[in-house]
Formats: C-alpha cells, sequence, structure tokens
C-alpha cells in the first residue's frame, strides 16, 4: 500500500478491510502511508525508487488522488511484472518510463456502491485483491495517454519526502549525479558524504540513501528543520 491517508483516521484500516475480506491470506505491507498528501509528482519519484524492491507478482495499490470523484482516469500498471492500481494522474509515470516492459489497462469494473470521495476503498482496493489473486485486469488495454506526464523530468531537483528524523529526501537518483557534484538547497551548499558519521555532529551533507535518492541529512539534527526544507523545497546541482 502507497497512500497519502496518514495512520489517523479510519481510511487505511478501511482499504486493508477490503484486502483481508477479498484476498484473505495475502499479506499486506504498508509501504508508505504518509507520501506527500496530494502530490502526484513528488510520489511518483518515490514510487519508482523504492517499489523496484519488491519481487515480480507484487500488486502495489496506490491512492494519492487529488482529483478522486473527477475526470481523471482509474488505471492498472503492469511494470516488468509488478501490477499498479490507482489514479491516472501521473502517479505511475516514472514507473512506466523506466520500466523494460509495460502494459495498461483502463478499469471497466464497477463496484456495486462507489463513493465519490473514497475510491480507494470501493474501486482500487477490490481491483487490487483480484489482481492479487492472479484474476487478469478487470478492464480493457489504455490506449489514451491521459495519464502519462510526460513534461515532468527524469528526476526531480526538490524535496520529495521528509522522514521520521528529520531527513529530506530528494527526486535526485545518487548514481546519475556527476562525481563530487554538491547541492544546493535553503541558501545552503551541501557536501556529498557516504555515511552520517563521515561529517561532524551538526553538519548538513547530503548522501545517496538505501534506496539510491539523493537525501539531505544533518549529522544527530534535523535537515528539515535546520534548513528550513519542506516537500517541494527546490536543490539545485552544483559542480
Amino acid at each position: 500500500m502507497f497512500t497519502d491517508f496518514g495512520l489517523h483516521g479510519p481510511y487505511t484500516g478501511q482499504m486493508k478491510a477490503v484486502l483481508h475480506q477479498m484476498a484473505p491470506g495475502i499479506p499486506a505491507i504498508d509501504l508508505f502511508s504518509d507520501a506527500p498528501v496530494g502530490n502526484p509528482q513528488a510520489s511518483a519519484y518515490l514510487l519508482a525508487a523504492y517499489a523496484e524492491w519488491f519481487p515480480a507478482g507484487t500488486v502495489f495499490l496506490c491512492v494519492v488522488d487529488p482529483g478522486v470523484g473527477g475526470t481523471r482516469p482509474s488505471v492498472i500498471v503492469e511494470a516488468d511484472g509488478r501490477w499498479y492500481v490507482g489514479p491516472g494522474n501521473g502517479l505511475f509515470e516514472l514507473i512506466q518510463r523506466r520500466a523494460a516492459e509495460t502494459f495498461r489497462w483502463d478499469i471497466d469494473w464497477k463496484p456495486k456502491r462507489l463513493s465519490a470521495s473514497f475510491h480507494g476503498r470501493d474501486l482500487f482496493a477490490p481491483v487490487a485483491a483480484m489482481l492479487a489473486r492472479r484474476e487478469p485486469p478487470p478492464g480493457r488495454p489504455r490506449l489514451d495517454e491521459g495519464d502519462r506526464r510526460r513534461d515532468w523530468p527524469e528526476d526531480l531537483a526538490e524535496i520529495v519526502y521528509i522522514d521520521h528524523f528529520g531527513n529530506a529526501l530528494t527526486g535526485l537518483r545518487a548514481a546519475r549525479l556527476p562525481a563530487g557534484a554538491r547541492l544546493a538547497a535553503a541558501d545552503r551548499l551541501l557536501e556529498g558524504a557516504t555515511t552520517f558519521s563521515d561529517r561532524p555532529p551538526g553538519t548538513a551533507f547530503w548522501y545517496e540513501n538505501s534506496n539510491g535518492l539523493a537525501e539531505i541529512a544533518v549529522n544527530q539534527g534535523r535537515a528539515d528543520g535546520e534548513l528550513g526544507l519542506a516537500i517541494g523545497s527546490p536543490v539545485e546541482i552544483v559542480l
């Protein structure tokens, strides 16, 4: 599950209840419950970085859906053997772009009751359960490109997530940065390091995190508070 719901309130629990009823015995993993709220673009770069750690056959139930109930399509994507179910608002753009093989479907299946504001529970969760049971996609191949965002960059030079420790993840893949590159953010120029202990306590720096993204941190501190970083804060690559 990859959502911006948070863990407070009933939303995550209601979706899990649907999964439990329709796909009993199949484990449900909370990958992100705090994806960038209402921000499919930032979420797309996170999803692409973290999904690759899961094996082929995994079904990702993804709901970052500020346009719920509107005109955005409801889609299924199979990319390199992994399945993604959710809104066609760009959330799967980087997944599709980076995959070697991709197939797409429109969701044609309709539940008996479809809330205008909770497609995650009423539409996406049941479809994800069907796929987890290895049923065929309940829809027709998608030909329309309305769900794509081809103008989005290959890597996003912004903060896309702030973790529990105050570290600020960027949408930049560290392996694509030039050797010796520095990052400029919040009027600070940050040198690269391998890990936290490479810098004295209180020092801000960037490093390649465990999922391959360039991440800004402060050794024994919080990069968000000390540098004033938030989701959407710009980052510049300095050679």
